[in-house]
């Protein structure tokens, strides 16, 4: 097939090269998965404890559905029972190391833990009211005590089995230095029995908002949106130079918007594209760099932003219109500098597109529209004020039942099931997808259990403005200084953490330590939340570069730092509007807005241009530098960098074309 040729009329790459075209198996993907996702490794159940593990996960689902809508409980028996429901589906699905997994298996130690850990926060539920009124008197009950030791240690276990190491040492440290600054049964006391413990902010958030969006985000995926969003991307882009590099770009953007999980997203649409990319010749630690920058780029892209748009506007007390629209430059900032990475370097190795006769029709896409019917409401709902966000989410989830219906009968029909059949797919879609809401949920779940014990530490040390007058110290009052050290930290913090229970994180540890040195609020919580999603491409622990380098069969470091290298944007962008937040359409005016955008454009294109290294020909060092300052100068927003700016990069960019026309006279 002609389109997996190079261009004949490049005169780069004239020598033949025998490409590695191989790709990894799903076997490859998993092996991969397990030696760095906690997430991945698994317990095994078949058979009839299969069947009620599986029916476990589905009805906590539905109980957080009906909990969600319903309950007016007080929020320490509610998130109580929560808690309980999580460490009993954490335990029988995370064993306590990865080579101890045999089939419907489970030590007794592991159940002992189970039943202390969830035993723990049942009886607090069962007697909230009781131990609420005697306050700070509970901690001279030992009972009480011992059952929050054990209910604090049952998630920190389960938080080192399913979530990894990097959040839990942060924890560790806080808690030695929370135990050698006020007394141990404070301590206790405040971490398990008040709602500024294990039962914060985050949790609260969690069981409220974000359980509801994963159920969704599974309905979502069974309604076929993800191959439709494949679909649409190959008949906008496939045929251009490099086509499948930049359908990767486009339809994990749309795939990650949804699915929460740049991991995930890799492995589902990965899965697709990076066996299009290296045949189309791409190398293949840029294929799986494609798809994992492309990713996890999907976890800021408006309007969803993997739901955490809507914990966004939760957290900041804002409209969720407002965080969706002061998301939209940024996002387009990150994806236009990957895509016109992959354009040049196919222009660079001349790789040509698919024909456009073996490409999906968008006519016939158009038939299929219906299927964001769930996106389109779940927006409209939220964004208007109709209604509360679990409410709009549920309205959602009614409605991913009813889109896929259409194909569920076409399918039926021509395997002549008949009605009956139909409702048996019905149910089991139904039931899969319940079970892994269920699932999804308890790594979110751990993840912001962990960020309420941070920020009780924190809050019942005094830490915070410890912390905040050690950066500044360190930093000596520069603020550049002082969003240097707060992004390590948030790369730290978020590495293998699913995007809700992220932002979850970084709002309630790294944001308040920027809006105290005067960092904008808006700005400041997505300064956080960008750079705790990007430790999912950042070396060393880049659990999305690594699942892209499984399927392409690359070099995992190689695959992680040309990840880094496709999302320079997402390095640059945060501290431009940490510094001014114009760039989030804040106190700016239409010119302005529109300024903004052209130059912030243009200025990608020089960076990309001078990390890609070619534009019409080769690039020497010093140009590629002079596209570097030009590029940053007219993204900092400006009339005269952005004078500066436009100058340096048109001036390159006149001189690589004028050497290419007298090279070819």
């Amino acid at each position: 097939m002609s389109f997996w040729k190079k261009d004949s009329k490049t005169p780069v790459d004239t020598a033949p090269v025998v490409e590695d075209t191989s790709t990894g198996t799903a076997a490859d993907v998993e092996a991969v998965m397990k030696k760095y996702d906690r997430e991945s490794n698994t317990r095994v159940w078949e058979g009839k404890p299969g069947l009620a593990v599986r029916c476990c996960m589905a009805a906590f689902s539905l109980w957080s559905i009906y909990v969600t809508l319903f309950s007016t409980a007080l929020p320490e028996i509610r998130l109580s029972l929560f808690l309980a429901f999580i460490i009993v589906m954490g335990y029988l699905n995370y064993p306590v190391r990865k080579d101890h997994v045999r089939p419907n298996s489970m030590p007794w130690y592991d159940i002992l833990i189970m039943v202390g850990g969830a035993g723990a926060f049942i009886y607090y539920a069962m007697n909230a009211e009781r131990i609420i009124k005697l306050s700070l008197r509970a901690t001279k009950e030992p009972l009480l005590l011992i059952l929050g030791v054990i209910g604090i240690a049952a998630l920190i276990e389960l938080c080192r089995r399913s979530v990894g190491l990097p959040i839990l040492c942060v924890v560790g440290a806080l808690m030695v230095y929370t135990f050698t600054q006020v007394q141990p049964r404070i301590v206790i006391y405040n971490l398990f029995y008040t709602t500024s413990g294990v039962m914060n902010t985050p949790v609260n958030v969690c069981a409220k908002y974000i359980v509801v969006f994963i159920i969704f985000g599974a309905f979502l995926e069974r309604t076929g949106i993800a191959q439709f969003f494949i679909d649409l991307a190959n008949s906008l882009a496939g045929s251009s130079a490099g086509g499948p590099a930049k359908v990767a770009v486009i339809s994990s953007a749309l795939c990650g918007m949804v699915s929460g999980s740049s991991v995930g997203n890799t492995v589902t649409t990965g899965s697709v594209t990076i066996p299009m990319m290296k045949k189309t010749g791409y190398k293949g630690e840029f294929a799986g760099a494609v798809e994992a920058a492309a990713s996890t780029g999907g976890q800021i892209m408006p309007p969803i932003m993997g739901a955490a748009a809507f914990l966004m506007a939760e957290y900041m007390g804002v409209s969720y219109a407002t965080v969706a629209v002061k998301a939209i430059l940024p996002a387009v900032l990150y994806f236009t500098g990957i895509y016109i990475a992959v354009h040049l370097e196919a222009k660079k190795l001349g790789l040509r597109g698919i024909p456009k006769e073996e490409l999906p029709k968008f006519s016939v896409l158009a038939k299929k529209i219906y299927l964001l019917a769930p996106l389109v409401v779940l927006v409209a709902l939220v964004s208007t004020n109709v209604r509360t966000m679990q409410f709009s989410a549920a309205v959602a989830i009614l409605i991913a039942i009813l889109v896929s219906l259409p194909d569920m009968i076409a399918k039926n029909r021509a395997e002549g099931k008949g009605v009956v059949g139909m409702l048996k797919d019905m149910g089991a879609m139904c039931f899969n997808s319940l079970e892994a809401g269920g699932k999804g949920t308890v790594t979110v779940a751990v993840a912001c259990a962990m960020a309420g014990i941070v920020a009780g530490c924190i809050t019942v040390t005094g830490l915070a403005s410890k912390i905040i007058t050690a950066i500044v110290t360190v930093s000596g009052g520069n603020v550049m200084v002082a969003l240097f050290l707060t992004m390590l930290c948030c790369i730290v913090l978020g590495m293998g953490v699913p995007t809700t229970a992220n932002y979850c994180i970084m709002a309630a540890t790294c944001a308040p330590i920027l809006t105290t040195i005067g960092v904008n609020q808006v700005a400041a919580h997505f300064f956080v939340f960008y750079f705790g999603i990007v430790a999912d491409i950042t070396p060393p622990v880049a659990l999305a570069a690594y699942a892209g380098a499984a399927i392409a069969k690359a070099d995992p470091m190689k695959t992680g730092l040309n990840a880094t290298r496709l999302a320079i944007a997402a390095f640059i962008v945060p501290y431009i509007f940490a510094n001014d937040p114009s760039m989030l359409f804040i106190n700016t005016t239409p010119f302005q807005v529109v300024q903004i955008c052209v130059t912030s454009l243009i200025g990608l294109y020089g960076v990309a241009a001078a990390l890609n290294g070619y534009l019409y020909r080769p690039i020497p060092a010093l140009l590629r530098l002079g596209l570097v300052a030009g590029g940053i100068c007219l993204m900092i927003p400006g009339t005269v960098t952005d004078l500066v700016g436009l100058v340096l990069i048109v001036a390159i960019v006149a001189i690589q074309r004028t050497s290419v026309k007298k090279a070819v006279a």
